[in-house]
């Protein structure tokens, strides 16, 4: 399979969940029903969600987290709650006025900064730390490392994010996932071998005052994701 860069898939992003599938994730990250496929999904990116929240300090009062591909904002409102001061971004505008419709009337919604945007180009924040739940398993190994990399420097922390484990029972449900409409398929998920990604953590020389913390992987019907958790070394 060609490569695709960072930029042609950024595009690809974009352009799916701003005009191809913006409802389906507004129901998917909403209590309304959806298919029993979705339904693994919506248990899977739930039990995720509260994996990598519970990675993050339970008071977050006077910190500053990004979350990073924050979608329709379900983690950013939890994030405020905890009294975080959170920039929440995202490529597709649709999902952030939807993340702003829904959450403006809240007490904890000035907490948050909505911004239609790329992770990688946040110049000028610092963050005591990054959630990037789902939102860089797109990308070629080669461009989420990269997105790690760019992260890192304005981050005091840490960082917890998700990938796409290489396995075959993964391989297998991204074969079956070609036989839905086209309409209804998201960008192509790049998995990448747990060990792989490590080597590759250990290998940057822009990662060398962090290590590697927790990891849980995730499986649920559709729903396949692991969680990593990077910690700055003191």
């Amino acid at each position: 399979m060609a490569h695709v860069n960072y930029q042609q898939r950024r595009q690809q992003i974009e352009h799916y969940f701003d005009r191809t599938a913006a409802d389906v994730w507004a129901r998917l990250t909403s209590d309304e029903p959806v298919s029993g496929i979705r339904e693994t999904v919506r248990a899977g990116r739930e039990e995720m969600r509260n994996t990598l929240l519970s990675w993050l300090p339970e008071d977050l009062s006077c910190r500053q987290v990004l979350d990073a591909g924050c979608g329709t904002g379900v983690i950013s409102i939890e994030l405020a709650k905890r009294g975080a001061e959170v920039i929440a971004v995202d490529l597709s505008q649709s999902l952030i006025e939807l993340a702003n419709e829904r959450y403006s009337t809240m007490d904890e919604y000035h907490r948050i900064e909505f911004i239609v945007g790329d992770m990688r180009q946040l110049v000028g924040q610092r963050f005591d730390h990054v959630l990037a739940m789902d939102s860089i398993i797109h990308y070629a190994a080669q461009d989420g490392l990269r997105t790690l990399e760019t992260l890192a420097d304005s981050v005091d922390e840490s960082m917890v994010f998700t990938f796409a484990p290489k396995t075959l029972p993964l391989a297998a449900m991204h074969a079956v996932g070609k036989l839905f409409p086209r309409s209804d398929r998201a960008p192509a998920i790049e998995p990448i071998a747990p060990a792989a990604l490590l080597k590759s953590l250990g290998n940057s020389t822009e990662l060398t005052d962090w290590q590697v913390g927790r990891e849980h992987k995730v499986s649920t019907g559709f729903y396949t994701s692991q969680a990593m958790e990077l910690v700055r070394e003191c």
